[in-house]
């Protein structure tokens, strides 16, 4: 404990080393761009092709960023690497749409022509133009599914499987920038390092995405072992395979589980572990928010799971004072748990605190009450009266529980409104934001 040491993240480097290499590419679209305003023409083609240049590297940024690289999902966080995707995603997006239409307004100029038939001379005449051109609308397609408004009208699983589309569309867009873009097509060093950069994505893609998960599985052939009923609506699901301590995983983290059963072989959703990993065994604990999540109820023993993960940076790393306190909401206690039990701490040191609507609905109490009697850990209770009446969690509730709370750790996780009302007490009882470790995932 004299030795606590955070694991710092490197988000920050990261987002200095991306922005770097735009600067990279607008220095590349100087280099070859010998005079930048003349006509009104050649100054929109030129925007054109830079913001070309920026959006083909804003894609490659977008599929590194989908690859589940360890060093992002493990140490700057899931969830964060998913919202700069999403970010960066929309980057993408709307440089393409301008560049498509900056760059045939640009040629119509020149050629003294109509818009739509010089879209009609480029996209037959040019090389691989139909190709870049059914990419551009299928990136216009998942940018489409993807705006909140239609995401949320839709199955989580017809969402993922159309987002996959975004790997058939950068391939078919790729190849139109080094067979009509000024910047290569005389200039061997830049052709050599747009490969580089898209041959370092692809790498990391098949590695990570493909390669790893079916190494993991082969080798820890993981199964059911039996679905235990947990509270009203959550049920524990434990997973038995072999060498599993060689997983890496840690308290905290979750993976993303495929069951291979009728209705479920086809999406792989996240769930935390909620207990310390064991060398034959794993347990996730789950409510029933969802068709996929009520399904595992029905889970038989020996059916075949697969597994992606570990992937999460909400874990004992991210520790950097003595005491903490767990703040837990619904099922967001199930990464909390396995907290509870494995985060180094001298008697009085952690302090677990659960909201749930009713005394029925606390998943794992007896587990909770009996690691906090062998801990010497304390263990709270937020339920709603009998009338119904909701506790707030309010900066005055803490600094009454907790006197000295802005001295705290804290590990934050539930609902979206739990989780934002409990965050704005914390910063209002003085807990930094730094020392504030809260992951969260929404569709």
């Amino acid at each position: 404990m004299r030795r606590i040491r955070p694991r710092r993240s490197p988000a920050a480097p990261l987002l200095l080393l991306s922005w770097a290499g735009a600067a990279a590419v607008v220095w590349l679209w100087w280099r070859g761009t010998p005079a930048v305003a003349a006509t009104t023409a050649d100054r929109l083609v030129n925007a054109g092709r830079i913001t070309g240049l920026l959006a083909g590297y804003a894609i490659a940024l977008v599929i590194a960023q989908m690859a589940r690289v360890p060093a992002l999902e493990r140490r700057v966080g899931s969830d964060r690497v998913v919202r700069w995707h999403a970010r960066t995603g929309r980057y993408a997006l709307s440089l393409t749409l301008a560049h498509v239409v900056l760059i045939l307004y640009g040629y119509a100029l020149q050629a003294r022509t109509g818009v739509v038939a010089q879209t009609v001379s480029v996209v037959t005449g040019y090389p691989d133009m139909v190709e870049a051109t059914v990419g551009t609308v299928l990136l216009l397609l998942v940018g489409l599914v993807s705006a909140g408004a239609v995401r949320r009208r839709m199955r989580y699983e017809t969402w993922y499987y159309l987002h996959l589309l975004t790997y058939a569309a950068v391939y078919l867009a790729f190849w139109h920038q080094l067979a009509t873009g000024d910047q290569f097509v005389g200039d061997a060093a830049a052709r050599t390092a747009w490969y580089a950069l898209y041959a370092v994505v692809g790498v990391l893609l098949l590695w990570y995405r493909v390669l790893t998960p079916v190494r993991l599985n082969l080798r820890h052939r993981m199964r059911v072992e039996a679905v235990v009923r947990e509270a009203p609506e959550i049920v524990s699901v434990l997973i038995r395979g072999r060498r599993l301590h060689r997983l890496g995983a840690e308290a905290g983290q979750f993976f993303r589980w495929r069951f291979l059963t009728k209705g479920l072989r086809w999406t792989a959703s996240p769930y935390s572990l909620s207990a310390p990993p064991r060398p034959d065994l794993l347990r996730i604990t789950v409510k029933a928010v969802g068709g996929h999540s009520a399904a595992l109820a029905r889970l038989r023993p020996g059916t075949r799971v697969w597994a992606e993960g570990p992937y999460g940076a909400m874990t004992a790393a991210r520790r950097s004072r003595g005491k903490v306190l767990l703040l837990a909401g619904g099922a967001g206690i199930t990464p909390l748990r396995a907290l509870f039990e494995t985060l180094p701490g001298a008697a009085g040191d952690l302090t677990l605190l659960y909201r749930a609507r009713t005394a029925e609905e606390l998943a794992l109490r007896d587990e909770l009450e009996a690691i906090a009697d062998e801990r010497g850990a304390q263990l709270l209770y937020a339920v709603n009266s009998p009338n119904g009446r909701r506790p707030a969690i309010t900066a005055k509730m803490l600094r009454r529980i907790l006197p000295d709370i802005a001295r705290h750790d804290v590990y934050l996780c539930g609902p979206p409104g739990l989780a934002e009302e409990s965050y704005a007490a914390l910063r209002e009882a003085g807990v930094p934001h730094r020392r504030i470790h809260h992951e969260s995932f929404e569709f």
